[in-house]
């Protein structure tokens, strides 16, 4: 199934697609609220409430409010290389908040604080059953489905410091969506990811170079506290960006960015001018 929530005159409601019609999931305002149902599968698979062109249809971001959004940095071989890194033994985690999510065809204002706005495209991880220190075999079983997202990154920020956090959790910087197909729908290792920038492709790389796969991950994160319906998680991003281009490359207003992931969809993102200027 792929699942998603719809903005309609009356607030957001989870939907299921089929096709080119989106149909509202009845009672649920979001994806997060229908997965905290055991049975949400079953809920989803039987809607029969309003149906909506997915032409017209306006979509929020999958998850609006997820009680963590843990990403990874460093995963693809080829990103680390060129960021000139050797190969981590565990995760690089850090940690992004729902006040950060945006949706997968809003615009993305230009920073005035920061010239240097660069993209990460990547493969989401959407938690379907909360998990605490579970095994990477099973791991899996804890996986809702797979969504799409763009990290958009302030580098002049993010390297203020060693800390990456100022620099991944400006207000309405990180697309996700369009929608989230189901687990059993969906092998990472089977599809490709590409970031393209005014129509010239950035980023193109099979999501099997993952260096720590999803079920890893799961396990991993699981391990130091408990994933829960809807969280989301942001695999990482291939070779590509802005930042390690040269000479270096970054996005600014007027400039559109899509990210797409194979068998998921497309993240087509404006970059308009900032709204506030500094003092």
């Amino acid at each position: 199934m792929k699942l998603a929530t719809l903005r309609t005159t009356g607030g957001t409601a989870a939907a299921r697609l089929d096709g080119d019609v989106y149909t509202e999931i009845a009672g649920y305002p979001d994806l997060g609220a229908l997965l905290a149902e055991e049975n949400w599968q079953e809920i989803a698979r039987g809607a029969a409430g309003p149906e909506h062109p997915a032409a017209e249809a306006e979509l929020a971001t999958v998850v609006p409010n997820p009680s963590k959004v843990l990403c990874v940095g460093l995963n693809y071989k080829s990103h680390i290389q060129e960021m000139g890194r050797e190969l981590p033994t565990h995760p690089t985690v850090f940690a992004k908040f729902a006040d950060t999510l945006t949706g997968p065809a809003d615009p993305v204002e230009a920073v005035a604080e920061d010239p240097e706005l660069d993209w990460e495209g990547e493969l989401a991880i959407v938690i379907g059953r909360t998990a605490y220190r579970v095994g990477e075999a099973e791991a899996g079983d804890y996986i809702a489905g797979y969504t799409a997202a763009n990290d958009i990154s302030m580098r002049g920020w993010q390297f203020r410091s060693i800390e990456w956090l100022q620099g991944k959790i400006w207000a309405r910087s990180t697309p996700v969506g369009p929608v989230m197909v189901t687990s059993d729908e969906f092998d990472p290792a089977a599809s490709t990811l590409r970031t393209t920038v005014n129509g010239a492709v950035m980023q193109e790389h099979p999501i099997s170079d993952l260096l720590f796969k999803p079920n890893q991950l799961v396990a991993y994160l699981s391990t130091i506290l408990p994933l829960r319906p809807g969280d989301l998680i942001l695999t990482g991003t291939p070779g590509g960006v802005g930042r390690a281009r040269t000479p270096e490359l970054y996005l600014k207003a007027g400039d559109r960015v899509e990210v797409s992931v194979d068998g998921i969809g497309v993240l087509s993102t404006p970059i308009t001018e900032p709204a506030h200027l500094p003092a």
